[in-house]
């Protein structure tokens, strides 16, 4: 099942209630440097999510409350101006009708600043203000009221409080656990990766995490080790459900992906020699070879767990452009993954940027234990806010704000 806005929509409507609070100034530090030159509207759009605040931390709490406090009076009252059709697909430069419509949504939720005046131009500031909506909705900037930019905008103010309150008791269970020093936050609505130190984010990723049918787990651990350009060692979820339809497709899809097969003996095996019309090939060992191909990339990050899971570099690195990044068969894929495998092995001593670089030019194998072992927590939060009063929102991929879960235990 696709992810899809207007799935998301009927959940919501099941939901009852959810809440939108307007920003209130913009962040005056930009963790991530920017890869090609962007507009200024999209560096301020950029600025107010990228915070030095975790999406989960002591403070937390206090700034979701503080977000419920302003808008339950306001959903009560009605909430922002409805969004109809007619503003789909209108982008800077626009002249139309619509356009005051878009204002009125717009200023309702504080993305732009409240005015008497509507003119039809699809000037700056409203542009602007798309770009501010899209960020705080973890959507593509650019400016457009595109398919997924008209759906978030189409949620109700009511719903959007539910989601408040239900993420504010999520967020009071999980940061009564001890969080330690340093640790790394996997937000799964959000398909981002946090590795926090001394209570602020030190570098935040984007992260492709487990489609609906084979969802990212939630759990606790910690990250012990990591493994340069590992072999990958095919799920047998995986032989079962992906390589056998595969091969049936294309017969050469192993030899093209340099994935071997070996019998109980450790005898390698010719997939010629496999019945692939029957699930015998679940019953064998499929392994790829190490190298920029290879379905982990360059990295595994390695947690104790019970569901065979980890963080992985990827040869895929398009899917982290998308809007919504859930493909993965469970485990998580991460963008810029070198930095994050630097910081990772800080308390080695002996690890720097550069030498992380040269493994993954070198395709060498090596497993690295950490000294220091990372914790690493996977969450499930769709609404949060920061201190400069700016909230996000993310879709319920999995429906469990739907079922109104609050622990995951």
């Amino acid at each position: 099942m696709r992810l899809n806005r207007r799935n998301f929509l009927h959940s919501a409507a099941a939901l009852g209630a959810a809440s939108f609070v307007p920003t209130m100034g913009f962040a005056q530090q930009q963790l991530a440097p920017m890869v090609a030159p962007l507009d200024a509207n999209t560096v301020a759009a950029q600025q107010l999510i990228d915070t030095i605040e975790p999406i989960l931390s002591y403070d937390t709490a206090n700034n979701l409350q503080f977000a419920i406090s302003q808008y339950e009076p306001f959903a009560a009252a009605g909430g922002w101006y409805p969004v109809s059709q007619d503003v789909y697909g209108l982008a800077l430069g626009s002249d139309t009708s619509n356009v005051p419509l878009l204002r009125q949504r717009l200023m309702s939720s504080g993305d732009l600043a409240p005015s008497d005046d509507f003119p039809n131009q699809f000037d700056d500031s409203v542009d602007r203000a798309v770009r501010v909506f899209q960020a705080r909705h973890g959507l593509i900037i650019n400016g457009t009221v595109d398919e997924a930019t008209y759906f978030a905008m189409a949620v109700p103010a009511d719903v959007r409080l539910n989601q408040l309150k239900l993420n504010l008791a999520r967020v009071n269970a999980l940061a009564g656990s001890a969080l330690s020093d340093r640790y790394v936050l996997i937000n799964i609505p959000a398909a981002t990766i946090e590795a926090v130190e001394g209570s602020m984010v030190a570098q935040r990723h984007t992260a492709v995490v487990g489609r609906i049918d084979r969802q990212t787990p939630i759990l606790n651990s910690k990250i012990a080790q990591i493994n340069f350009n590992p072999y990958w060692h095919v799920p047998k979820s995986i032989i079962r459900n992906d390589l056998i339809k595969y091969m049936k497709e294309n017969p050469q899809y192993l030899t093209e992906q340099r994935i071997h097969i070996y019998d109980a003996k450790g005898q390698e095996l010719a997939p010629t020699s496999i019945d692939w019309n029957t699930d015998e090939a679940v019953s064998y060992m499929f392994r790829q070879e190490p190298g920029a191909d290879n379905a982990m990339g360059h990295v595994k990050i390695n947690f104790s767990n019970p569901y065979d899971v980890y963080l992985h570099d990827t040869p895929q690195k398009a899917l982290f452009g998308e809007n919504t990044r859930f493909h993965s068969s469970g485990c998580v894929r991460v963008g810029e993954v070198p930095s994050l495998v630097t910081w990772l092995l800080q308390s080695n001593g002996d690890w720097n940027g550069g030498r992380v670089d040269s493994m993954f030019q070198t395709n060498e194998r090596l497993d690295v234990s950490i000294n220091s072992p990372v914790p690493i927590h996977t969450t499930y939060i769709t609404a949060w806010a920061n201190r400069q009063g700016t909230v996000s929102f993310r879709d319920d991929v999995y429906l469990f704000d739907s079922q109104g879960k609050v622990s995951f235990g």
